[in-house]
């Protein structure tokens, strides 16, 4: 049954007190002028706020107010009402009750919008309930997957492959791509799909018999299976077309970039090819140029850590390393430490491979290998530019490593990365690699180590009580009292698609060397300079640092106990789903085209 109202929306306001005549005379005479409607018009002339409007709006039709924010809608749900008739008429179906459906509408008093869902939903009957717009639309977003429009597409691919024996390779080079050809289509599809997730990577693999078509969502991967596998060979070849790489070429790995505009997102695409035995594997991974850099403030680095680094930074020379596995956010750190030294007295040069964001300013080299262009000989030039601060990308050999620790003593302040597990190993590595001792010891003055973990999703965050088990394992792990802990997790929402997880957060571990640190690295006792770090008073582990994330309810138990796994002894407490052998975050023997990945904050 629809609801109605008695009387005209402006007199019942007026009426109940909520607005005055005045405001209702001022309303009516810019709704004139805007052809908007009269509530949209009173809210936006701050005469009353969506949510009173709506709530009155509710209790005069005699129908539930709903947050929909919090309520677990399913995907075969939402579907009983296509995305354009959704989007068109602002309704959502929220609710399937047998021969009724639960709509949610941001306008209640639209009777011919409800007419039209109506007819769309037959047989089945609806029933009305007021939501937000706001609400509405991040619904809209978050609920409305394009698996099915990617499903649809491939197989009509596949229809247009059978029938032709082979892909028209005109169609396919077209400038800029046909937007009526389907394998165009079902691309823009999945990097959609891709950006409504924020998603860091995008992977095609073919199978014998399946594509996989994986997604990696804050460090995890998700999967989406496509039984027309034989569409592989059209994604890849219109792929390295937008990339610019040779089609001919199916033997050896290629890499590329190209740049698409997607939801109004300008979106950097790094682009890698590899042979594998039923075709070309491509992994994609996203930079959101449109996004911006993150800041230091926005990395989540605690405030006490933040005024370390930055006093750190300051100094006119000298070498920072910032060392994890690949994907822990190591760019992204040392992209926030150039936003604070880029300034016009100071002459910047960074060597990187690839390039990620490009910083005004600052002068920066891309390395290509296949023309001798490497990190070494491109900063030897680098010292001869009179620059104040020098980052390179990763320190990958000794003659880089040696080259920018004698910058670094030369009065030159050096920034880079080192693929390493913590803040002690990555000394220690700079001199397996070959550097001396009193090198090291000399200019090397910080090093932060960093990991990712995922963040409880704010918006279905739950208190949660850890079993004894969980308690005894932090106690075994841990110094810290956690009797007074906040502990919470997500209860799985539209806003986290379910995993009770959206976005990441920064842990980090910072040392300082001090003259204990100094001497045996200068000495070369590995096992003296491990003693001076751990009695160092300054010094909070990783492990430290995840654990205080947990006990402030950030994180959970699971992803603290995956990031102590990786980089202690510590056996994870067998409640969590580590005992289980879920998926874990990216090992550091991932290939190098893993670049570093965005914090998410």
């Amino acid at each position: 049954m629809k609801p109605k109202l008695k009387m005209r929306l402006g007199d019942l306001l007026v009426q109940e007190q909520i607005i005055s005549d005045v405001q209702l005379a001022q309303a009516l005479a810019e709704q004139s002028r805007s052809g908007k409607k009269l509530g949209r018009t009173l809210i936006d002339l701050a005469c009353i706020t969506e949510e009173q409007l709506l709530h009155f709006l509710a209790h005069q039709l005699n129908i539930p107010f709903l947050d929909i924010s919090r309520r677990p809608i399913s995907s075969e749900v939402v579907n009983l009402l296509p995305e354009v008739q959704a989007r068109r008429y602002r309704a959502l179906v929220v609710e399937d009750q047998g021969d009724k459906v639960l709509v949610a509408m941001s306008d209640p008093a639209d009777l011919q919008a409800m007419d039209n869902i109506e007819v769309l939903l037959m047989p089945r009957s609806i029933s009305i309930a007021v939501v937000t717009e706001k609400q509405l639309f991040d619904a809209f977003d978050n609920l409305y997957r394009r698996t099915g429009e990617i499903a649809e597409m491939a197989g009509q691919l596949e229809e247009e492959y059978a029938a032709d024996d082979q892909f028209d390779l005109a169609s396919l080079t077209d400038a800029d791509g046909n937007n009526e050809a389907t394998v165009v289509k079902l691309l823009h599809s999945i990097f959609e799909d891709a950006v409504q997730v924020r998603a860091s990577d995008i992977h095609i693999e073919p199978g014998e018999k399946v594509l996989r078509i994986r997604q990696r969502i804050d460090g995890l991967l998700q999967e989406h299976t496509l039984p027309e596998a034989n569409i592989a060979s059209a994604l890849v070849l219109r792929l390295k077309l937008m990339a610019g790489l040779d089609i001919s070429e199916k033997r050896l790995p290629q890499d590329g970039r190209f740049h698409i505009v997607v939801k109004g997102h300008k979106i950097d695409v790094r682009m890698s090819t590899m042979p594998i035995y039923h075709g070309e594997s491509v992994v994609m991974r996203l930079l959101d140029q449109s996004a911006g850099l993150l800041t230091l403030n926005e990395t989540g680095m605690p405030p006490a850590m933040l005024a370390r680094v930055r006093k750190q930074i300051k100094r006119p020379h000298g070498m920072l390393l910032v060392t994890g596995p690949t994907g822990s956010g190591k760019t992204t750190t040392l992209y926030g430490v150039l936003s604070e030294l880029n300034t016009p007295d100071r002459k910047i040069i960074t060597v990187e491979d690839p390039v990620e964001y490009q910083l005004p300013r600052i002068n920066q080299v891309q390395v290509n290998h296949k023309i001798g262009l490497d990190f070494s000989n491109v900063l030897r030039t680098t010292l001869r530019q009179d620059p104040d601060i020098i980052m390179v990308g990763e320190m990958r050999d000794q003659e880089t490593v040696e080259i920018g620790l004698r910058g670094a003593l030369t009065g030159h302040f050096v920034l880079s990365t080192l693929h390493t597990n913590d803040a002690v190993t990555s000394a220690l590595r700079l001199l397996d690699m070959g550097a001396a001792g009193y090198l090291v010891a000399s200019a090397l003055r910080v090093i932060i180590a960093q990991r990712l973990v995922r963040r409880v999703c704010h918006n279905c965050a739950q208190p949660h009580s850890l079993s004894p088990q969980d308690m005894a394992w932090l106690a075994s792990v841990s110094k810290q009292d956690f009797s007074q802990a906040t502990f919470q997790m997500g209860s799985g929402c539209q806003s986290c698609n379910g995993t009770g997880y959206r976005g990441r957060i920064g842990v980090f571990e910072i040392l300082e060397l001090d003259e204990v640190m100094i001497e045996a690295m200068r000495t070369g006792h590995p096992h003296a300079f491990a003693n001076a770090v751990k009695q160092s008073p300054n010094f909070t582990p990783l492990a430290e640092s995840a654990l205080g994330y947990l006990s402030q309810g950030v994180t959970t138990l699971e992803e603290v106990a995956r990031l102590i796994e990786d980089v202690s002894e510590a056996q994870p407490p067998l409640s969590t789903s580590l005992a289980e052998g879920k998926a874990r975050t990216r090992p550091d023997t991932e290939p190098e085209i893993e670049l570093e990945t965005e914090l998410s904050v």
